[in-house]
């Protein structure tokens, strides 16, 4: 089973930027990814997803702000998070799906590793 681990969380203000990268034990070649989010109180909701074919799909909550992709290291996938709010504030976790898939998907239960999460904190 391929082990993932986030990077790149902090804190940040309103409108600023941040990086977040998902490191795989494995190349990410013909897996299917996602980066999730849980704010506190809140249940964990897909943000962005990529099928095995590596087309992106976003909610509408961070569509045109969000970038997922995968590095050309073969194993990374990042999130490229622009014009962050106060309400993008929460754990963010990266997720991927084995066997093939075309098309995206968000829900959780579609994905079989999880990694550790690292913390995105975004101040007014």
């Amino acid at each position: 089973q391929v082990q993932l681990r986030e990077s790149g969380g902090g804190s940040v203000q309103a409108g600023g930027s941040l990086r977040l990268s998902c490191t795989a034990s494995a190349y990410t070649y013909g897996l299917y990814m996602a980066w999730f989010r849980q704010a506190p109180g809140k249940k964990r909701e897909g943000i962005a997803a990529v099928d095995s074919v590596d087309r992106p799909g976003y909610p509408d909550s961070v569509k045109g702000r969000f970038t997922i992709s995968k590095g050309n290291a073969k194993n990374i996938l990042y999130l490229q998070m622009n014009s962050l709010k106060p309400e993008d504030t929460g754990m963010y976790y990266c997720a991927a799906g084995y066997g093939w898939r075309a098309g995206y998907t968000l829900f959780e239960y579609d994905y079989n590793s999880w990694g550790q999460g690292t913390q995105v904190t975004v101040s007014s």
